[in-house]
């Protein structure tokens, strides 16, 4: 093999490991993006439904209290059936957040698409 060939060779191998290096290093960044908004969401969305639920319940039993003896009954039913009508309302609405939100690594997949068009024959 002649210096130049071997030389084309390495500079052609210098290249792919830097492009992967690149890619993996977009993907290392999206990676820990993606984890540190997971655990944001999770800590977050625990803590309101904590809070919340707190808070319905001690609202709906002073309510319940509230109101004369012979009626604390019909009360806690319709207290229950609205209860159940938010718990639907709520699980529409994160079923119809988690059909929006953009498909993980998104920019990383691209770019690998775009190297395999590059270089396919």
């Amino acid at each position: 093999m002649s210096a130049g060939l071997l030389d084309t060779i390495r500079s052609s191998v210098a290249r792919l490991l830097a492009l992967g290096q690149t890619r993996f290093a977009l993907f290392g960044v999206e990676l820990r993006e993606e984890l540190a908004r997971l655990a944001s969401a999770l800590i977050g969305g625990l803590a309101v439904l904590v809070l919340l639920a707190l808070g319905v319940s001690f609202g709906a039993l002073a309510l319940i209290l509230y109101l004369p003896p012979e009626q604390r009954v019909s009360a806690a039913i319709l207290v229950a059936a609205a209860f159940l009508g938010l718990a639907a309302l709520v699980a529409w609405i994160v079923v119809r957040l988690a059909r929006v939100k953009p498909r993980p690594f998104d920019a990383t997949l691209k770019e690998l698409e775009r190297d395999y068009e590059a270089i396919k024959p």
